[in-house]
């Protein structure tokens, strides 16, 4: 339930409906309580403005918290294809045999790397998940023989290379799983609903049926889909694109293994 509400087009459906629905509420209100007079319209108009102004506000907050974990996610992204491409370099520094095993590893790696980024299904994400833990086992237990029978600093450096790309996927997972808080959505959502219930309430003139009732929610609803979907990685329209991991998919043959 969690993983749905987290969905761009859900938090659109769901916030547009609600605040319609405060705005018609508050509509009813005003035809069933006592007309507001001057002092207390004036009141009333204040509070909506410092209402909507503090939803700007947090929107805002919120739309720079998505940015920011948007452009988080692409530089891992980055630094992971820049450390399996370091990785498979130095992977020539080990004997011939191991050196063509791990590289093969690699390019298996790499392509469960790319399949991450790309896939959308839940059940094809815990397989890819599940593939990239076998071979990280893979991997390291293919460099750690060769490198507990020559301890040397050369042996250090293929270590060390397999350790970023290890590493890389876990900061890339982490990245992924920092959203903005199911909380703050609420709390943006519970506010907009506020504020057109007073709308609805002091602008006794719109019926909940016309058009003018439904552009500030329709407004509202676009903006807070737009914060969900760059702060979803998979869902919806603005996603990350494993361009850089791509690009060295491309270039791997054309790396040779160094000879012995």
């Amino acid at each position: 339930m969690n993983n749905l509400l987290r969905s761009p087009y859900v938090v659109f459906a769901v916030s547009f409906i609600a605040m319609w629905l405060a705005g018609w509420i508050g509509a009813i209100f005003r035809k069933k309580l006592a007309k507001p007079d001057d002092d207390m319209r004036q009141d009333l108009d204040l509070v909506v403005t410092a209402n909507l102004t503090l939803l700007a506000l947090i929107i805002g907050f919120s739309f720079s918290m998505a940015i920011t974990r948007y452009d988080q996610r692409k530089n891992y992204e980055e630094a992971e294809a820049n450390a399996i491409g370091t990785e498979y370099v130095r992977a020539g520094l080990l004997p011939s045999s191991e050196a063509a095993k791990v590289r093969a590893l690699l390019r298996d790696y790499l392509n469960q790397r790319v399949a991450f980024y790309l896939t959308r299904d839940e059940e094809s994400i815990r397989v890819v998940n599940t593939q990239t833990g076998q071979l990280q086992t893979q991997l390291w237990l293919a460099v750690q023989s060769p490198a507990a029978t020559q301890s040397t600093p050369v042996m250090g450096l293929v270590l060390s290379g397999m350790n970023d790309v290890l590493n890389s996927q876990g900061y890339t997972q982490a990245a992924w799983w920092n959203r903005i808080p199911m909380e703050a959505w609420v709390l943006m959502i519970v506010i907009a609903m506020f504020g057109n219930l007073l709308v609805g309430y002091t602008r006794h003139r719109i019926d909940p049926g016309t058009i003018q009732s439904l552009i500030l929610p329709l407004m509202l609803s676009i903006a807070l889909f737009l914060i969900a979907d760059i702060d979803s990685p998979r869902r919806g329209i603005v996603r990350v694109r494993p361009q850089n991991l791509i690009s060295l998919v491309e270039s791997l043959p054309s790396i040779s293994v160094s000879p012995d």
